[in-house]
């Protein structure tokens, strides 16, 4: 009987009560196009414009309160720290309280964890990479105006004129022939130049070797002679270096060394405070006669009371090597 009847079995009345409740068969391609755009309901991506409204201000809301935490946390960590002082010096940092050593001209990105300096040969096209390295590393040091706040503050220090507050000391390397621009850095005289500097702690002050009775038996002979030759004791407030060859063969073929200016960096740099404009000392070492096609395996050492010599984390020291075919 058509819409049923009483004698119709239960089963037929459920299908054709959920044949009026299901909604008709859709492809997919038009269940997408109902998801993007419902004109029945008035939807957009399976919500009305008020439901959208609502969402949205709620993210808004949320986003906005987490975004104003998170900069109120910055804030505070800030006001924690100084941009010129580190929180945690010396003995509470990880540098610790003794300086390394640098050097400069360094190898080729390529080679960046050689140590090696080599060249072939006396023409410039051979020792570019070399020169133009200590170029772009002395820039600073030549033309002031690239360092913020060097310029007004410079001071010609010495031993008995330190500079005062928020002055810092010059380093004039225009004087120092033959490690200068000008003659190449003596690389087409296969006496090549390299510069090193101490690394930088905040607030370490040396505890200079200005005692010639008390200086350390590792030191070399030739830089306790130097020491013991300087007649004013306020120049010996000085952290010295000294390069030498690492193995006996080394020694040999190294070949006598000149120190430009002087033979380290003089007390009047230290301590270090992050002073606007400060640069750090120089040292330029000149191999006067090395022995040409052989590796010669270089390590120069700083020398203060509170610097420590370790070779294998290359504390208060630096290995280099040099050869020139």
């Amino acid at each position: 009987m058509a819409g049923g009847s009483k004698g119709e079995p239960p089963e037929n009345k459920v299908r054709d009560y959920e044949f009026y409740l299901r909604p008709p068969p859709v492809s997919r391609w038009r269940s997408f196009q109902l998801f993007l755009w419902n004109p029945d309901e008035g939807q957009i991506f399976g919500r009305t414009g008020p439901s959208w409204a609502k969402i949205g201000l709620f993210y808004f809301i949320f986003y906005t309160c987490l975004a104003a935490l998170f900069a109120i946390c910055l804030w505070v960590f800030y006001q924690t720290l100084d941009p010129r002082i580190p929180r945690w010096t010396q003995s509470s940092s990880l540098i610790g309280t003794s300086p390394g050593l640098g050097f400069r001209p360094m190898p080729p990105e390529e080679n960046v964890e050689s140590t090696l300096i080599w060249y072939k040969g006396t023409q410039r096209v051979n020792f570019q990479h070399w020169t133009d390295s200590l170029d772009k590393f002395l820039e600073v040091y030549k033309t002031p105006g690239l360092t913020p706040g060097r310029g007004q503050n410079i001071y010609n220090c010495d031993y008995d004129k330190p500079p005062g507050p928020g002055q810092v000391c010059d380093v004039d390397i225009k004087t120092w022939d033959p490690c200068t621009h000008e003659n190449m850095y003596n690389y087409h005289k296969a006496a090549p130049c390299i510069f090193v500097k101490l690394n930088k702690i905040y607030g370490w002050v040396p505890e200079y070797y200005n005692d010639t009775q008390d200086l350390p038996d590792d030191m070399p002979e030739d830089l306790k002679e130097h020491i013991r030759s300087i007649e004013d004791p306020k120049k010996r407030n000085t952290v010295w270096i000294s390069c030498e060859g690492e193995n006996p063969a080394d020694i040999e073929n190294i070949g006598p060394l000149k120190y430009i200016p002087d033979r380290g960096f003089p007390g009047y740099f230290y301590p270090y405070e992050n002073s606007e404009g400060y640069l750090s000392p120089l040292v330029a070492i000149n191999f006067e006669r090395p022995k040409g096609g052989i590796l010669i395996n270089i390590e120069c050492k700083a020398w203060a009371k509170n610097i420590k010599h370790n070779r294998q984390y290359r504390i208060g020291m630096v290995h280099l090597e040099l050869m020139i075919d």
